[in-house]
């Protein structure tokens, strides 16, 4: 399993930030994650207006970087 991992901060205030994953339920190699990210984190920034993405990157899920 592989997780998207989103840098979000406030819309209202941007000094708060956080980070937040997205887990995909498949395997797939950090550069497939980077291909497919893209429509699913354009869902959650939709489902979280209140947030704003300054960055995101593939990491395998529940362990280190990738």
């Amino acid at each position: 399993m592989i997780a998207i991992v989103l840098s979000i901060c406030l819309v209202s205030d941007p000094g708060i930030c956080q980070e937040q994953s997205i887990h995909i339920f498949r395997e797939m190699s950090p550069m497939a994650c980077a291909m497919t990210a893209p429509p699913h984190i354009a869902k959650w920034n939709d489902e979280h207006p209140e947030w704003h993405v300054e960055r995101w990157r593939c990491r395998a899920a529940g362990g280190q970087e990738g």
